[in-house]
């Protein structure tokens, strides 16, 4: 059985969480402390994070890279399109989300960061982003058209904290608020939030 090691309050286990709950296959979840990770955790990612997917010998850490290997070890239903230019596309979506967006996450997710200008220019980083992916939405129901994929998945985390990190999208921005209420009445996201996660959002 796979185990995914897991953060309660961390975006990124919320993205294997999620993928996991989509496939409604057996798994274990372990709840990890991130202010007081037991030793074993730094054994099984050199960087000392989760998540962290155990299956039998193989041991697997990045959210993109766990995703990626469940979807095609228990592949219905399909989260990475099955055409090979569409996959690129995708994976290429999925870097830029990390480093235009999940980068500036990383700042207001660390506590230990009180440094409230990289914070406002943090937040002020992913509003941009974020509305400039709105345009995208007027006519598509997902990011990649009527089909639910994994640049959802990667996405639903941030937008679920927003009210969390104190972004407001712009009024131009509301056809991807839209959209992400789609994402979240999904029965897999509903299942995959933790207790911490639910009250991060009004």
């Amino acid at each position: 059985m796979m185990v995914l090691y897991s953060g309660t309050t961390c975006p990124f286990s919320q993205r294997c969480r999620f993928v996991l709950f989509e496939k409604g296959m057996d798994f274990e979840i372990r709840d990890i402390d991130l202010y007081n990770k037991p030793e074993d955790i730094s054994v099984m990612n050199p960087y000392g994070q989760v998540p962290i997917l155990v299956e039998r010998e193989l041991v697997l850490y990045e959210s993109n890279i766990i995703n990626e290997y469940i979807d095609e070890r228990f592949p219905h239903p399909q989260l990475m399109p099955a055409d090979p230019t569409m996959r690129a596309r995708t994976r290429l979506f999925l870097y830029n989300f990390e480093r235009e967006l999940f980068s500036h996450v990383s700042v207001l997710e660390d506590r230990r960061n009180t440094d409230t200008k990289a914070q406002d220019k943090a937040r002020t980083q992913i509003r941009d982003h974020l509305s400039q992916l709105a345009p995208l939405l007027t006519k598509n129901k997902f990011l990649l058209g009527e089909e639910f994929t994994m640049l959802d998945v990667a996405l639903a985390p941030l937008l679920w904290r927003l009210d969390h990190y104190g972004i407001t999208l712009p009024k131009t921005a509301a056809p991807l608020q839209k959209y992400a209420e789609r994402v979240f009445s999904r029965p897999a996201f509903i299942e995959a939030l933790t207790p911490s996660e639910k009250v991060m959002r009004r």
